[in-house]
Order: C-alpha cells, then structure tokens, then sequence
C-alpha cells in the first residue's frame, strides 16, 4: 500500500511534515504562537534550536512554520508584503497570499504551512487555498501537531493557565510524544 502524503500528485490531502510543531492558542486576550526547534534531514536530527517562529510587520504579526525551510521562508516574505499592501489586515492579506499560492505556477509548489496571528486573528494558511480561523482559538500544524493540539484543547478546558503556558505546555506534551519535535520551545505573543 502507498504512503499517501500531500504532492503535486495528491493535492486533496491534508499536508503531513514530518520535522516540526507549531501551535498557536488565542486565550483571555492575549496570543500565543509556539514552536519547537528541532530540525530533521529524514529520520537524522540535524538541528535543535531552529526559530520557526517570527515577528513581520513591525512585529504585530506572529508566524510559525511547518514544511520545507526555503518554502516557509518565500511564505513569509510574500504574506509580509501582502500585510504591508494590505495596511496590518492580516486576515486579507492571508486570503489574498493563499489565492496567490493556489494559483501561481512557482508557489503553487511550495510546501510549507503556516499559523499566523495578530491581536485580531489566529489564522492556519495552506497552500490548498485554506485559511482557517478556528472556533476555539487553537490551531497546530506540523507532525506533533496533533498532539499539541489535543494538550491545548485539554488545558484550555481544565486549567487556569495563560496563552503562553498553554502553548509551551501543550509543546511539552508533543515533543514528549513525537520523534520530529523536541523540547527547545520558542514562544511569541501578543
């Protein structure tokens, strides 16, 4: 049987990247996005403290990245120039790089996914078109995303915790669970 993952091949699927987790949590007013910052090359670790999650615009906006390195980055820069364009709406700027990403030839190739947020937004964007703002104010990608968001959302219901707590103890719970995420936990908030 055929490992199904997301490919030029298979664009119905939902994306599986194996290397990261990144969660990002809106609670009580303020905003969280986590990331941890182990790097892998196949099933060797190359890397342990990566920075997968970054401040653009003027650091108002937080993102965090799942997927290959060189494509996030592209990411990055394009949803940037589109918050700029878009004078800080993120959530139009989110649409309009996910339609640019969908539609383009280059980035249309691009595999990487992206949780953004701002004081207003927490946002997943992927290169299927989705921009997802989720119900409850968690979102998580990567292979431990998963489990970061089942932590989040136990946490969340449960304890008396911050944004921030949750995220580096939902991070926690993953990198205890899955082999591509560690424990060297970056946190920006808002």
């Amino acid at each position: 049987m055929k490992d199904i993952s997301l490919t030029s091949e298979n664009p119905n699927r939902a994306p599986v990247f194996h290397g990261t987790t990144i969660l990002g949590i809106r609670h009580k007013g303020r905003t969280a996005v986590a990331g941890d910052g182990q790097v892998t090359l196949g099933n060797t670790i190359m890397k342990n403290s990566a920075r997968k999650v970054r401040r653009i615009y003027n650091d108002l906006v937080i993102c965090g990245f799942a997927g290959a390195t060189a494509d996030a980055f592209t990411l990055f820069d394009r949803l940037e120039a589109k918050v700029q364009e878009h004078r800080g709406n993120l959530l139009r700027a989110a649409v309009e790089m996910a339609k640019d990403w969908r539609t383009d030839k280059f980035l249309r190739h691009l595999e990487a996914m992206l949780v953004t947020a701002n004081a207003d937004h927490l946002l997943l964007i992927s290169g299927n078109g989705d921009v997802i703002e989720p119900d409850d104010g968690i979102a998580a990608i990567g292979s431990g995303g998963p489990f970061a968001l089942a932590a989040a959302r136990a946490l969340l219901a449960h304890s008396s915790l911050d944004a921030e707590a949750i995220a580096r103890e939902s991070l926690g719970v993953a990198a205890g669970i899955c082999i591509y995420t560690n424990d060297h936990i970056i946190v920006e908030k808002l």
